[in-house]
């Protein structure tokens, strides 16, 4: 399958030095999550957060996507690794897919890696406001 290009990634500047230090903490346990993760920081516009549209992936947004290999819909919920908890919907910025829809809008398109190490095409379809129970710091 060829790869989808990369589609922009807009970055609240609050957020920026947190996910940096997260990514630069997560380098020896995981270093190609890492590697990706500031790949993406260094190629993301930063706003400042008064600035950030709404339709932003960002901690704390609900973020619905479609696997356009399965045709499955999934919504997550950005947030910090220590608030994550998948069985209730909450994905860890420091995962696979925090990373791939950290900045992303509504459709966007992209490559994504799975853990199994299978490529697939995801698809942005919505991204809604903040979660006001995730924290932000």
């Amino acid at each position: 399958m060829a790869r989808t290009p990369r589609p922009p990634v807009t970055i609240a500047s609050d957020t920026l030095d947190r996910l940096e230090r997260l990514a630069e903490g997560a380098m020896a346990r995981n270093p190609d999550l890492a590697d990706r993760l500031l790949a993406e920081l260094a190629r993301a516009r930063v706003l400042p957060p008064a600035r950030m549209p709404d339709d932003v992936a960002s901690i704390g947004s609900a973020v619905t996507f479609r696997d356009e290999t399965t045709g499955r819909e999934q919504t997550v919920v950005l947030a910090w690794p220590e608030d994550a908890d998948i069985a209730a919907g909450r994905a860890s910025v420091l995962t696979p897919i925090g990373v791939a829809l950290i900045g992303l809008r509504a459709g966007a398109r992209f490559t994504w890696d799975t853990r199994a190490g299978e490529t697939r095409e995801l698809t942005v379809l919505s991204v809604g406001g903040a979660d006001p129970v995730t924290p932000a710091a």
